[in-house]
């Protein structure tokens, strides 16, 4: 195991999960709740310490082994979720303590779904847009994400998606390269979600509502932009899409990738 290595590839994965906070700052400033300065707080403190651990060790460069891949994915999923509460604790006086803010945050990205905020319905839109897209990465791995268009991992790339990919699919690749392989599972679970949005749009939700909830159907997390969660909507229609692109995204991505290649 080598720790330079270890700490050069943390440090890249951090910075590139900052910039998971930009489409928050777009959202509040479309919607102006005034919350957008968490966000931009959230970026600089994860990226500074990125760079804090990549550059002494941006020269570290050592193949990946399993167990190694194993210890990255488990740091960063703990790092990820500590960093990722930043915005949910700094966004005004209904901020949440730093107790349920990483509780949230990690309830998010591991899909779980739990949640420990009373009054969703009344939270700032970038803050309810932000849970959503957590559980949203949550899904599919932002270490698979990472795979796909970071190319410095390397050859290490595949220990680090062998940690992530359940099943029996996870030894081998889809296609020649491994970050082509994480490209076009990113590419079907993002498919999944714009088509679960349209559907959504389609039978009645608002824009912002329908991407949230298009987040976490295919997620298969749980969060929700109110309260009531998909009941809010009374509508037996949209209980149908929710249930149907929840039993689609339950299907191993590999198996999905595996199904289109033979049709094509």
């Amino acid at each position: 195991m080598s720790l330079r290595v270890i700490l050069r590839i943390l440090g890249l994965l951090l910075m590139l999960f900052s910039l998971t906070m930009l489409p928050p700052i777009l959202i509040s400033l479309w919607f102006r709740d005034g919350v957008w300065e968490a966000f931009l707080t959230g970026i600089a403190i994860t990226v500074l310490t990125g760079l804090l651990l990549y550059l002494p060790n941006r020269r570290a460069h050592k193949e990946l082994r399993i167990r190694d891949g194993f210890i990255i994915a488990a740091m960063f999923w703990t790092v990820l979720a500590l960093f990722g509460s930043l915005p949910l604790m700094l966004f005004g006086a209904d901020s949440l303590s730093i107790t349920d803010a990483v509780f949230e945050s990690f309830s998010g990205l591991t899909t779980t779904g739990a949640t420990v905020i009373t009054g969703i319905d009344f939270l700032p839109e970038s803050i309810l847009y932000y849970r959503q897209q957590l559980q949203w990465l949550g899904g599919m791995g932002i270490v698979v994400l990472a795979v796909a268009i970071l190319p410095t991992l390397g050859v290490g790339g595949m220990a680090l998606y062998r940690t992530e990919i359940p099943g029996p699919l996870k030894d081998s690749k889809l296609t020649p390269r491994i970050t082509e392989t994480a490209k076009a599972l990113w590419y079907i679970y993002a498919a999944l979600t714009v088509t679960c949005m349209v559907a959504y749009m389609a039978a009645g939700m608002s824009w912002f509502d329908a991407l949230g909830h298009s987040f976490s159907t295919v997620a298969i997390g749980g969060f929700s932009t109110y309260d009531a969660s998909i009941g809010h909507f009374d509508s037996a229609t949209i209980e149908l899409i929710c249930v149907a692109f929840m039993l689609i995204s339950a299907l191993s991505f590999s198996l999905h990738f595996m199904a289109w290649r033979e049709k094509a």
